[in-house]
């Protein structure tokens, strides 16, 4: 893996160098976009808007645009000169319990190496981070873009999740959404009797992107020529409409095992 930041944890006092690594990988097909009528590949180039051609990667610059439409060049100096120290640096500000913060809030998870001398520092974080099962919040600055992160661990590395800004998150008062007042008490009673019946230890290997294997699964058919059949979708429905009675005939269902 290649490293995609590095710089230091700023913890305190103390000053961790480390790198940071994507801790993921998509796990769906490699599809490719081609043109209808003959199935050739299609491209996407960086253009030039005035003289249409292509330009380089090395050749492309960063620009803000003013309100007389004039744009300001900016360099990775300048990004540096905004904040030297969240360039370079991780500084987590306070620790809180993970569980305060919403799902909504997680975008991209990373892996955090330490670097050449900052392992002894980073071995005492990722255990106190550990035994207390508090995570650090931190800010930095990554690919030009300030982020919001935390800090978590286990046993093994120290995990930098990034999270949104709270501007970011749109207002859920937006949606019709129903009152409170529509639960009635012996239906919640029953509905929290059938989340207890569903509960058990999360393990995250008894759960599997199935889908793209049968997708492929469609991919080698068609491959040879073999007709695919038009799926049809079945849906369980409950033998009543009655919220009730559909919890009750859930209570007496067996848990299905993950495959």
């Amino acid at each position: 893996m290649r490293p995609i930041w590095t710089g230091a944890i700023g913890f305190g006092l103390v000053n961790i160098p480390v790198k940071i690594y994507s801790a993921t990988e998509s796990s769906t097909l490699d599809l490719d976009m081609l043109d209808k009528k003959d199935h050739s590949h299609i491209n996407f180039k960086r253009v030039n808007a005035s003289t249409g051609k292509e330009v380089a990667w090395e050749n492309i610059v960063k620009g803000y645009k003013m309100p007389n439409d004039d744009y300001v060049i900016l360099n990775e100096t300048d990004f540096e000169r905004a904040s030297a120290k969240k360039t370079k640096t991780i500084e987590i500000s306070d620790f809180v319990n993970e569980a305060e913060i919403e799902s909504v809030y997680y975008e991209t998870p990373y892996y955090l190496e330490p670097a050449k001398g900052g392992e002894r520092a980073y071995a005492l974080l990722r255990e106190a981070l550990h035994k207390t099962k508090k995570v650090g919040i931190a800010t930095f600055v990554m690919r030009s873009k300030e982020t919001l992160a935390i800090l978590k661990a286990n046993e093994k590395v120290i995990i930098l999740n990034r999270i949104r800004f709270e501007e970011e998150i749109r207002d859920a008062t937006e949606l019709a959404l129903p009152p409170k007042t529509q639960v009635k008490a012996n239906e919640l009673k029953m509905a929290i009797s059938l989340i207890d019946q569903l509960t058990g230890k999360f393990n995250i290997k008894s759960y599997k992107n199935t889908y793209s294997a049968e997708l492929l699964k469609v991919i080698k058919a068609k491959a040879k020529g073999i007709k695919v059949k038009e799926p049809k979708l079945k849906i369980v429905h409950g033998k009543t409409k009655d919220l009730m009675d559909q919890l009750k005939a859930s209570l007496g269902t067996k848990r299905k095992k993950a495959s």
